[in-house]
C-alpha cells in the first residue's frame, strides 16, 4: 500500500525517474525517524564490499555492511529486532529498533547469540532537512510504502528487493522491474 505522507517505519521506494542518482538509484529506504524537523533513514538494499569484521576487527563475524546513505559515511549504524538484548535501543516501529549499546552488540555477535537475521549494519545514513523529503515526494522521486514485512525486513533479499516492489506496484512500474540498471545496457 502506497501513501503520499511518510511516517516513521515506512519504506521509501526510489522512483525509476531518479536513474543516474549514485546514492539512491533503485534504493529502498527504511525511515527510522520522520518529524517536522527532518527525516532519517537507511538504504536497505545497497550492500558494500565490507563485512563488520573488516570495519571492527574485534567483531569476528562476516555480517554484510550496507551503504545506509550519503550522510556521515564514516560512521557505523545498525537496525535490529532484539531490543531485549541490546540496551538503549530506539524503537522505529513494528518490532524494528535503531542503535543501542554497541559494546553489547559486539559481545552478542562474538558469543553467537544474535545472527545476521537479527541485525543489519550501515555506513552512513540518508537524511533530509525540514520539508526536503516532502519536496522530493512532490517531485516524484520517491514512493511511500507501508512496511508490510515488519521486523522481518532485516532478512529481505537485497538483490531483488527494488524489482519486487516495482512488480507489487504494477502498471507502468512492472515495466521498470526488468529494465537494466544502466540504461546504456538496453
Amino acid at each position: 500500500m502506497t501513501s503520499t505522507t511518510p511516517k516513521k517505519g515506512d519504506l521509501l521506494i526510489a522512483e525509476p525517474a531518479i536513474i543516474g542518482d549514485v546514492s539512491f538509484n533503485r534504493s529502498i529506504v527504511l525511515l527510522a525517524d520522520h518529524t517536522k524537523d527532518g527525516s532519517i533513514g537507511f538504504i536497505l538494499n545497497k550492500p558494500l564490499e565490507y563485512t563488520i569484521k573488516d570495519l571492527i576487527p574485534e567483531v569476528k563475524a562476516a555480517f554484510k555492511v550496507y551503504n545506509g546513505g550519503p550522510v556521515e559515511q564514516d560512521n557505523l549504524y545498525f537496525i535490529h529486532k532484539v531490543p531485549d538484548l541490546i540496551p538503549n535501543s530506539i524503537e522505529i516501529s513494528l518490532g524494528i529498533y535503531w542503535g543501542g549499546d554497541f559494546k553489547r552488540v559486539a559481545e552478542l555477535i562474538t558469543n553467537d547469540i544474535i545472527n545476521e537475521n537479527d541485525i543489519r549494519f550501515f555506513l552512513g545514513y540518508s537524511g533530509w532537512d525540514s520539508n526536503q523529503l516532502e519536496d522530493e515526494l512532490k517531485a516524484n522521486s520517491w514512493l511511500v510504502s507501508e512496511n508490510i514485512y515488519e521486523k522481518n525486513i532485516i532478512e529481505k533479499d537485497y538483490a531483488s528487493f527494488w524489482k519486487e516492489k516495482m512488480l507489487e506496484l504494477g502498471g507502468e512500474y512492472s515495466i521498470w522491474s526488468n529494465a537494466p540498471e544502466n540504461p546504456n545496457y538496453n
